[in-house]
């Protein structure tokens, strides 16, 4: 791939220029559910990029989750692609962490830094300005719609520019929106305000500052990094909110009762509670003393307070991508 063929009487003088090199757009790290399954999907992985030249990856570890890689996707679809393929062609369980887009981060010192996921963001304390991409948008829909479609994109913090129309039924909305906000479920509920007919097309366009705030998720009074995400601060609460009912949905009940909490910095603004399975330790009981009624409830009770000290939850690994896309 990129060589160029040429006649052997009439050469050509320069070869052609090439593919431009696709630069991605979202991130996330993909981990094996199991780390004794990391060999396997080291080779999965290179398989995939055989065929797959928009895929990027580069080896990383985490104290949580073990060995695994942070890719660079074209988008949601994507992402969701690849892990797809890695579960039915390789059979993998994998975890995938919460998808992100790149930030930069001018420090106090003057330094500029590049992050591509929330762990790595430093403390405020130690930064001057976050800076979050931009994307110019074009919609292209019926004229039915751009109401629908203006009050979405008002809510996803696009700013307007122009509206072409096509013909007497179709229109062009031109806007400028963060990329953020465009590649975790913007595109369905276009597609679901719009009947199907909208379509959609965007190119980054720059970076730009933002007040943006780190949320951190904890599960058991266990912070998850893999749900760790960005997001912009006057709306951090409302989403985190969300993120916490939506993983209280998801995630199975246990033997011990978990707590989901959403947290900026050392403050919780949002908490959940998972009820544990109750078990009827009394249904063999007939009759006799009551005494040996409280004696199993109160052995029952000893139990949970144990499980809830030593005991683990484990995510499902498609449960990051399902939590933003609100499925």
């Amino acid at each position: 791939v990129g060589d160029t063929i040429t006649l052997e009487k009439s050469p050509a003088l320069v070869p052609l220029s090439g593919y431009k090199k696709v630069k991605p757009l979202v991130f996330a790290s993909i981990y094996a559910g199991d780390s004794n399954d990391y060999p396997d999907l080291k080779v999965a992985i290179f398989k995939l990029k055989l065929n797959d030249a928009s895929l990027t990856f580069l080896p990383e570890r985490s104290e949580v989750l073990g060995f695994g890689f942070q890719c660079g996707f074209l988008g949601l679809l994507h992402l969701d692609i690849v892990r797809e393929r890695l579960e039915r062609e390789f059979d993998l369980n994998v975890v995938i962490t919460t998808p992100t887009v790149e930030y930069r981060i001018k420090k106090r010192n003057g330094e500029e830094i590049i992050i591509e996921r929330a762990s790595e963001m430093p403390e405020v304390n130690t930064f001057e300005e976050i800076f979050e991409p931009w994307s110019t948008l074009e919609i292209v829909t019926p004229k039915d719609y751009i109401g629908q479609i203006m009050d979405l994109c008002q809510k996803k913090r696009a700013t307007f520019e122009n509206t072409e129309y096509l013909d007497d039924n179709r229109v062009i909305l031109k806007y400028q929106i963060p990329l953020s906000e465009l590649i975790v479920n913007f595109y369905d509920q276009l597609k679901s305000i719009s009947s199907g007919y909208a379509s959609m097309n965007y190119e980054q366009l720059d970076f730009r500052p933002a007040k943006l705030s780190k949320v951190d998720i904890a599960i058991a009074e266990e912070k998850v990094d893999a749900l760790s995400f960005i997001f912009f601060a006057p709306n951090a609460q409302s989403e985190a909110r969300r993120i916490v009912e939506r993983l209280k949905d998801l995630i199975p009940r246990q033997n011990f009762e978990i707590k989901i909490q959403a947290m900026i910095g050392g403050q919780i603004i949002a908490s959940e509670r998972i009820s544990p399975l109750r078990k009827d330790v009394t249904a063999k009981l007939y009759g006799g003393d009551v005494t040996r009624k409280n004696k199993l409830l109160d052995k029952q009770k000893k139990g949970k307070k144990r499980l809830r000290q030593f005991g683990r939850v484990n995510v499902p690994g498609d449960i990051f991508v399902k939590v933003l896309r609100n499925e």
